[in-house]
């Protein structure tokens, strides 16, 4: 008897041997997508959108790149879906868990070939994944108690993740402003305090922090230059309803004078509504929307600073860094919080008038504004910036730190090597291939920066069998160097993320043994 499809005409299957190699061949191409951006000397993309505009980005940021991508492959997604979660997580290591995890399935594949089930090498994996951990653990160190070896360590991170960045070349400076903003933070990872804004001209080691808030706006004519002791009104509300809109509106009258006298009812409305503004005791009006000439005229005769079009970003930020909130009704003065600051400036950045907040209620709050040749350019020594920023925030609460360079794959991968050699059956050979795994990291990162690295590697492994050893890979001269005197540091919460999560993500691909994809839905005709 013929047994009906089980599915719809245009839906497909892939069972078995061949879902798994689809499964590894999309994971694996995506990881080697990404890996020449890996280390301080990686390549970086261009990714050009086919939108109208043809925008384009440059980046070597791991999860700017995936995010981009438009993927047909479902487990080339769930390894852009680590790096974005890594991303939001420890901001740096996007590139690292999908090569990571690309090379565990590449070890994978090979011990399926050798018939090898699914499931052992999952088990041997995690038995790898909790021992490399553990060798991560006892090895870390920790200055919370010292907090000048602390902030140093915090540089040697931020020097360290800025280094495979656009702002390599002036990584000190830019490491030193990253661990100034965070260290203001006082151990908090609310990034909304610090503001970046970018502004073209200059070259990027023109940039400089600003203690207080800066608005990308200019202050309005025949307005106060200069507030002391504000008191700010952030709100979100229209401020254009002293003209009859003639658009979209119909009004029938009789005469010229009864338009007159509409109008003189709009203005009446927007006077009154100024004045409700104003007996809220407030100093500086800034507006998410448009402020038109009248009302601006009366803010101007009453002394008061008024600010339109702020944008919604800005806005949120202001109203959180003053301790104000933002309103949309002013009938009850006294239920409105109002935000303060010391002093209110016009300040020039290049050829830019900005507004100035300083002495702002949240003490933490600073600016970090960035020059540098072009758009582009700027846009990703933000994408850069911000990493680092998160890195440290990080570090700042998880103050455990680790030397980099390949250091941390070789330490783990001398330990799971000698768990692989205590292991009987077959699970001593995935717990093999996981060690192997972890030796990539650092055999990517100096094949980037063109050496020889089976050589490097070889080297580098003698180096770790020595009890303590401090070795790693130093790319500037091309040798194996001593880490802890290059000062190439790593915080250990990233490492440990980048752990689990490619493990994770390999073991999640590891157990797929059959792809159905969906029939498309059909428009129906309603005809």
């Amino acid at each position: 008897m013929a047994i009906e499809r089980l599915l719809k005409d245009e839906a497909t299957e892939e069972k078995g041997e061949r879902a798994r190699m689809a499964s590894f061949i999309g994971a694996m191409a995506i990881a080697d997508l990404v890996k020449t951006t890996l280390g301080p000397k990686g390549m970086d993309k261009i990714l050009q959108s086919t939108d109208r505009g043809r925008s384009l980005t440059v980046t070597n940021d791991g999860a700017t790149i995936l995010k981009s991508l438009h993927i047909d492959n479902p487990a080339a997604k769930v390894l852009v879906d680590i790096s974005k979660v890594q991303d939001d997580e420890v901001g740096d290591g996007t590139t690292s868990v999908v090569v990571l995890a690309g090379e565990l399935l590449r070890e994978a594949e090979k011990l399926t070939m050798a018939k090898i089930h699914p499931m052992t090498i999952i088990a041997g994996y995690r038995m790898a994944a909790e021992c490399a951990r553990n060798a991560l653990l006892q090895r870390t160190m920790d200055n919370k108690q010292d907090p000048e070896k602390f902030r140093e360590d915090l540089m040697k991170i931020a020097i360290t993740t800025l280094s495979s960045k656009i702002l390599s070349q002036d990584k000190e400076h830019f490491a030193k402003l990253a661990v100034d903003a965070v260290m203001r933070l006082k151990g908090s990872t609310n990034l909304e305090a610090i503001q970046i804004i970018k502004k073209a001209g200059g070259s990027l080691s023109d940039s400089f922090l600003d203690e207080g808030f800066i608005l990308d706006k200019k202050i309005g004519i025949g307005q106060p230059k200069r507030i002391e002791n504000a008191k700010i009104l952030v709100a979100n509300t229209a401020m254009d309803t002293d003209k009859v809109k003639i658009y979209g509106a119909r009004v029938r009258v009789d005469s010229m004078a009864k338009v007159a006298q509409i109008e003189a009812a709009e203005k009446e409305k927007m006077r009154e509504k100024v004045q409700k503004i104003v007996a809220h005791g407030i100093n500086c009006f800034v507006n998410r929307q448009l402020i038109y000439n009248f009302p601006e005229e009366l803010f101007a005769d009453a002394g008061i600073l008024a600010i339109e079009h702020a944008d919604f970003d800005g806005i949120e930020r202001l109203a959180l860094v003053t301790g104000g909130e933002i309103a949309s009704t002013f009938d009850n003065p006294e239920s409105v919080k109002l935000g303060h600051c010391k002093l209110i400036e016009e300040i020039m950045i290049g050829e830019d008038k900005l507004i100035h907040f300083s002495g702002v209620e949240m003490g933490q709050a600073c600016t970090i504004v960035l020059r540098g040749a072009s758009s582009h350019v700027l846009d990703e020594a933000e994408r850069s910036l911000h990493d680092a920023l998160c890195v440290l925030s990080q570090t700042v609460n998880d103050t455990r730190v680790l030397f980099g360079g390949g250091w941390p794959e070789m330490v783990m991968a001398r330990q799971v090597d000698e768990l692989a050699r205590r292991t009987p059956g077959k699970k001593s050979h995935a717990i093999e291939a996981f060690s192997r795994a972890l030796q990539i990291i650092p055999t990517i990162i100096a094949g980037n920066a063109g050496l020889d690295s089976a050589e490097l590697i070889s080297q580098l492994r003698a180096e770790h069998h020595k009890e303590n050893s401090k070795a790693g890979i130093d790319v500037i001269t091309g040798n194996v160097g001593d880490m802890e005197k290059l000062g190439i540091s790593e915080s250990f919460k990233v490492k440990q993320a980048v752990l689990l999560s490619a493990t994770e993500a390999a073991e999640m691909i590891l157990r797929v043994d059959e792809i159905i994809t969906c029939a498309p839905r059909k428009r129906e005709d309603r005809m």
